[in-house]
């Protein structure tokens, strides 16, 4: 009897190819990685707690569906249920079920005893399947389950009492699994929630992300004298790209008549997926995106910002950055006053950075005072988001004020970190979804002097969307320029370099 999942499904599994034939099962990449995840998570945890984000027809379903039909199949007393965003969802999905089920070797098929269109029953195992679609607040709420699929969840219409109850069904025991995949449906769903907490390590769900450019069949042939835009070309550049892929992707932007909708529907990353029409970000993806894939190599003086928040959803972070590279971002949770003063103290022992800015609003002033009081003031700065920019504002020559520029402190810093980004030289920072999702978190406004003014994290929260953390340590990096001496020489004089 085959045992393992991949050998199974090639073995005893049969699928309907894109193409309209029944084939065997074979993974393709998306779904060996995701199988690989969850395994590495049930080896470690003992369970499975997992959010999949993908784009359109990856055969993340499919692979979900095998996996728990060999876990029904095989054991005794599994309850498994399905639940979809819609009725015609939910019947593909079990007739997927019912075609493994119906195609499946004799020798590896259990006994069936109900089969109905909602319902497919295994007695002799005392296991089986249920189906349901969220479109009923209670389905699924008075079951015991021991694998739980919830199919396109960014789309449940009742998404919040569907976690309350059904997901409430699945007992945290050994050997039990939940499974939410979805594509992406804008932010401030139950999904973008439940995905944001995940990838910032909160909870016991793991963040698994598909690009759509894994996909081999997502090639269309390039004409004689297909050329690429420079977007084009920019964008091939950063995922390795070829010009069938182009093609491919040139054309569905062309069917979807929206480019914005490309890239909820076909992710290449978690950020890009749940971008909204509509949601202009301060500091664009594309920049983020590059500077996720530099390399580059720290120089100059070691400048940390502290961003602190205590209880409540909020994270304390800190960044730490030398020159062109953002070293890495850590973030801790509900911290008091004198637990953020031990970290940051420890921080500054070991590390010993040239200035650590302390964001003072809030918990900070009380970390800030004791750091001095300690003997830091050498070292520590405050910065308070809220105050008036460090930059002058400018003038005509009548005196009047001339506008433009940061309203605040920080607008004023977000604009520096904003503009370095930008800068020829190249940036480097870490490579992952949560940091980009932080940068482009906040939109922006001008005020009547047309100042910018960044989006306030209270506005943020109410569209779904929390603090932007990580890339506010990460901005305070930029308060003010740290002077450093060099130790290289030019021409017999010292080399005064200042990082910024």
């Amino acid at each position: 009897m085959a045992v393992d999942l991949d050998l199974f499904a090639v073995r005893c599994l049969k699928i309907r190819a894109k193409s309209g034939r029944v084939i065997d099962f074979e993974f393709n990449r998306a779904q060996q990685f995701i199988h690989e995840r969850l395994e590495e998570q049930l080896a470690k945890t003992g369970r499975v707690r997992a959010l999949i984000l993908k784009g359109r027809q990856q055969g993340c379903s499919t692979y979900v569906g095998a996996r728990y039909y060999h876990r029904t199949a095989m054991a005794n007393g599994i309850r498994t249920f399905i639940l979809t965003h819609e009725d015609a969802a939910t019947q593909n999905l079990f007739e997927m079920v019912n075609r493994y089920h119906e195609l499946c070797p004799v020798e590896h098929r259990p006994v069936t005893g109900a089969a109905n269109a909602k319902e497919l029953f295994f007695s002799a195992l005392d296991s089986g399947y249920k189906v349901g679609t969220a479109g009923t607040k209670g389905v699924g709420r008075s079951s015991t389950i021991q694998l739980f699929h919830g199919s396109e969840v960014a789309f449940w219409p009742h998404a919040e009492t569907h976690a309350a109850g059904v997901l409430q069904a699945v007992p945290d025991q050994p050997g039990t699994e939940v499974i939410l995949e979805s594509t992406a449906n804008g932010i401030g769903n139950l999904f973008h929630q439940k995905w944001s907490d995940a990838e910032r390590g909160e909870g016991d769900f793991i963040a698994i992300f598909v690009p759509w450019y894994w996909q081999e069949e997502y090639r269309k042939a390039a004409d004689h004298g297909f050329t690429l835009t420079t977007e084009e070309q920019e964008y091939a550049t950063l995922y390795g790209l070829d010009a069938e892929q182009m093609a491919w992707r040139r054309n569905k932007i062309t069917e979807l008549k929206d480019p914005v909708l490309f890239k909820q529907e076909y992710p290449a990353t978690a950020a890009e997926a749940f971008q909204m029409s509509g949601h202009d970000s301060f500091i664009k993806p594309a920049d983020v995106m590059e500077a996720r894939k530099n390399v580059r190599e720290p120089s100059g003086p070691l400048v940390i910002g502290a961003d602190p928040s205590r209880f409540g959803d909020d994270g304390f972070a800190i960044a730490r950055r030398r020159g062109r590279k953002v070293i890495n971002t850590e973030r801790r949770y509900k911290l008091t006053t004198m637990e953020g003063v031990g970290w940051l103290k420890q921080v500054l022992d070991t590390e010993k950075p040239a200035r650590m800015f302390i964001d003072v609003g809030g918990l900070g002033i009380g970390i800030y005072d004791r750091l001095v009081e300690m003997g830091y003031g050498d070292v520590v700065r405050a910065v308070n988001f809220g105050a008036a920019p460090v930059e002058p504002p400018k003038f005509d020559e009548q005196g009047r004020e001339i506008g433009g520029g940061p309203a605040n402190r920080r607008a004023e810093i977000w604009m520096a970190s904003r503009d370095w980004l930008q800068q020829a030289g190249g940036a480097d920072i870490p490579d992952t979804d949560v940091l980009q999702g932080d940068a482009c978190g906040p939109s922006y406004r001008y005020d009547s002097n047309s100042r910018v003014l960044l989006e306030k994290k209270e506005d943020m929260r109410r569209r779904g969307v929390k603090s932007p953390d990580e890339w506010d340590a990460v901005a305070l990096t930029f308060s003010e320029p740290v002077p450093v001496e060099s130790t290289t020489r030019v021409s017999g004089l010292e080399d005064y370099a200042v990082d910024y």
